[in-house]
């Protein structure tokens, strides 16, 4: 039988579609997703809206004039999709509607400053939405005129003087808040609900989760930091503004909890907040609590559950249960708390569950696994589960995977840690393989069961690496205990666990330990730079967005919240703060080393890569820097996507010899 010899590569990962955010029309028919599909070269992306049936039958487009067209909500009535898309060569997006059934879309909104975040009001003729602006350009043409000069400007000075400053890619030292408005569909008229008062969302990423409108379309609830000066790990609280009488009152006073992402029972009687306990930790879990909007109490569900709930939460049609996403042993799934019980159960079983939506008792959502890409599926207890999209088949067709394993180690102090093991296609366990780590970031995140376009465990694997995944400790989805069994000491058990993975792969006598190599980003770039400085046995790093010195990591844009995780600020212990940085151990460096950074990155400054990469040249250690002046944390457009994966494994190339399997020496 003939073998194929076609291989899953990073040309590859940008033909396939990318589909998300999925809505439901109210009898749950029909579910209508933004699709993002990337162009090599012209070297960007678009995003068009897709409807589906859940009955099944061939997906159809239902949008094809905009290159940004997302955010889909269904009206309450069933008889439009709003959304929000860059059109008309608009500087920022718009709100448009378009009719299930197809047709021209309609533009509604012409706000200067943008709209995102949207979310319809129960009557059908009124949508929410988010965009930032100054507080103090009160109308449209004082807003217009702002933002045109502004953007106008010749002068590009950042001015600040609060704390959060700037966040992952962007500044916020313009002056410029998140505040939510209202637009009549029909007369396009547009209120500013926060005009004259200092209320705005939370600066870090708002969108639709940080609030939500009752069933009556009588109040709106919203999440809310009520410090003066604003900062991202603050205890927020929840303020309900009632639309009629115009009045504000926080709802969680009083509370000693961090509270977020308020969604309204659809009997009106409770809303679900997510709450967290920052005083006892900063990487406390996230849980869900009910307020009662008659005798105003806040009830946590029950605690037993050790895990986090991730936004946003949604209703059953029938108020009895809760829904939301979770993950749960590097797997992400959609959860039912049924109201009364003590623990959730699966409503929509991983891989990576990363979006759904509830109509009645149908449930629509996207998932995805190691070994396929994205793709979308509804479930209801009539019909079970089933795919409803097709997008990506003809792509992964006649493409060989290798098997995905998924196994436990003993990794520091004899605990057990979860690792995955992905295999070459066509596979020889008689030959000898290089070994490849894939080390995650956060610390706090873990390496799921999950398709990723920037570090695609299959496409490293299709080269010839046997790629292994260590859910070392600190990492997120197996218990609080081991989330932050690491604070106050970075470094030691990440690395006795990935040690340990390697020490289990070569008893398995398929690896060569003359070929063993690590590559990680972010915290993961930070571990390879840690190895480098306390063992040799590697023959070659990659280092992508790495921390180096944690000193001087205090100009990235959480400066004030890495203290808390490291045990210290560095004026108060330097010796317990640099004894965690790599930097300290540069003079027993000498493992070969790619580093790559991107200018943009905020979360990692790019001065972390290049003082790294210059002390490995100046220690005379074979290195090389691939920088990139147009990217930030991530490398997200085609063309410099395909240089990022040539030059990796160019690099592994040159130090671990051949790709593909030897056999094994006797």
């Amino acid at each position: 039988m003939a073998t194929s010899t076609r291989r899953l590569c990073a040309e590859d990962l940008w033909r396939l579609a990318r589909p998300a955010q999925p809505t439901l029309s109210p009898d749950g028919a029909q579910a209508c997703v933004s699709v993002s599909t990337y162009d090599m070269e012209e070297n960007k992306g678009a995003t068009k809206l897709w409807l589906l049936s859940t009955f099944g039958g061939e997906p159809r487009p239902l949008t094809e004039a905009g290159e940004k067209d997302g955010e889909p909500r269904w009206s309450p009535d069933g008889t439009r999709i709003a959304f929000v898309a860059k059109r008309d060569k608009d500087d920022e997006p718009q709100l448009w509607l378009i009719a299930p059934d197809g047709g021209e879309a309609r533009r509604v909104t012409r706000m200067p400053t943008g709209v995102s975040g949207i979310k319809w009001f129960p009557d059908s003729r009124r949508v929410a939405f988010i965009s930032w602006v100054w507080p103090d350009a009160v109308g449209y043409k004082a807003l217009a005129a702002r933002y045109r000069e502004h953007k106008d400007s010749k002068v590009k000075a950042h001015v600040v003087e609060h704390e959060s400053y700037r966040y992952w890619d962007h500044w916020l030292s313009d002056g410029r808040v998140p505040r939510l408005f209202v637009v009549d569909v029909r007369t396009q008229r547009i209120t500013d609900l926060f005009a004259g008062m200092s209320y705005e969302l939370p600066c870090a990423d708002p969108g639709a989760s940080h609030y939500d409108v009752s069933p009556d379309g009588h109040e709106i609830a919203f999440t809310f930091d009520p410090a003066g000066e604003k900062r991202l790990d603050h205890e927020h609280h929840i303020v309900a503004l009632d639309l009629r009488a115009k009045r504000f009152r926080t709802l969680t006073k009083g509370s000693r909890l961090d509270h977020d992402s308020p969604a309204y029972s659809p009997d009106g009687k409770s809303i679900a907040i997510l709450t967290r306990n920052l005083r006892r930790s900063s990487l406390a879990e996230t849980r869900i609590a009910l307020f009662d909007r008659r005798t105003a109490k806040l009830v946590p569900l029950p605690t037993s559950w050790d895990r986090s709930v991730h936004a946003p939460v949604a209703w059953s049609g029938d108020s009895s249960s809760v829904l939301f996403l979770a993950e749960d042993r590097a797997r992400v799934h959609a959860f039912r708390w049924r109201l009364g019980e003590k623990m959730p159960e699966v409503a929509a079983l991983g891989g990576t569950v990363t979006d759904f939506a509830v109509a009645g008792d149908t449930v629509a959502y996207v998932r995805n696994t190691m070994s396929t890409p994205p793709a979308v599926f509804c479930t209801n207890p009539e019909r079970g589960e089933r795919r409803i999209d097709r997008f990506n088949d003809d792509v992964m067709a006649g493409i060989p995977l290798g098997e995905v394993r998924e196994t436990e180690i003993r990794g520091f102090n004899g605990e057990k840690v979860q690792m995955w093991i992905i295999h070459p296609p066509h596979f020889d366990p008689r030959k000898k393989w290089p070994l490849l780590h894939n080390i995650h970031g956060g610390p706090h995140s873990s390496w799921g069961d999950n398709f990723h376009f920037r570090w695609n465990n299959h496409v490293f694997a299709a080269q010839g690496y046997v790629v292994v995944c260590v859910n070392y400790h600190g990492s997120s989805s197996f218990g609080q205990r081991f989330l932050e069994s690491i604070t106050g000491e970075w470094g030691k058990r990440e690395l006795a666990d990935v040690e340990a993975g390697t020490d289990h792969m070569l008893r398995t006598g398929y690896i060569d330990r003359h070929r063993l190599l690590a590559a990680g980003g972010s915290y993961g770039g930070y571990m390879v730079a840690w190895m480098n400085g306390h063992t040799d046995r590697y023959k070659a790093y990659v280092c992508h967005a790495g921390c180096f010195d944690w000193t001087a990591m205090f100009a990235d844009d959480v400066w004030y919240w890495t203290p808390k995780e490291l045990g210290a600020f560095y004026w108060d212990d330097p010796a317990k703060v640099d004894g965690q940085s790599p930097r300290a151990r540069a003079k027993r460096m000498k493992t070969p080393t790619l580093v790559m950074h991107g200018l943009l990155d905020y979360r990692v400054p790019d001065a972390q890569g290049l003082a790294y990469y210059n002390t490995l040249k100046a220690k005379g250690v074979p290195a090389r820097l691939v920088f990139f002046p147009d990217e930030n944390h991530w490398i997200l457009k085609p063309q410099n996507s395909r240089l990022w994966y040539r030059e990796f494994f160019a690099w592994l190339e040159r130090f671990a010899g051949s790709r593909s399997g030897r056999k094994a020496r006797k």
